[in-house]
């Protein structure tokens, strides 16, 4: 545990087509003690999701290929109890209301601040914790 007292087995992935983005994430969350997985685009995001247990994830919405509603939706059939947040720095590309629909359970427009995001981290897996006690099989 570090000085935010995030475990070593907490996996989180980031899918975002900009290198700095991806970058900022890895590191803020890694020096944290989060084990942070990285993805360029939906394809590989699914990828990693294949082979890893990973319940929380950042979607950036604007994605070349598959965008990230797509890839929301995609997630959801097989990660039904994973929380997924929405990050963009288009905000008027992407309605919240379609966001919910595809199933994500926050939204941030960038740049979103570091603390908000720890927040976001420790609230996200608080609540999963809390299920997985109530539904083990889960």
């Amino acid at each position: 545990m570090d000085n935010r007292g995030a475990p070593m087995n907490r996996k989180i992935l980031v899918v975002d087509d900009e290198k700095s983005v991806r970058n900022l994430f890895a590191s803020a969350f890694g020096e944290a003690g989060y084990d942070v997985q990285l993805a360029e685009n939906g394809q590989a995001a699914l990828n990693i999701l294949r082979g890893q247990e990973i319940e929380l994830i950042f979607l950036d919405l604007k994605l070349f290929g598959m965008n990230g509603i797509e890839l929301c939706r995609q997630i959801r059939k097989t990660k039904p109890i994973a929380i997924i947040c929405a990050i963009t720095g288009w905000s008027g590309l992407f309605e919240i209301e379609e966001c919910r629909e595809a199933g994500f359970d926050d939204y941030f427009t960038k740049p979103v601040s570091l603390d908000m995001l720890f927040k976001t981290v420790g609230d996200a897996f608080e609540k999963l914790d809390r299920w997985k006690r109530r539904y083990p099989g889960s």
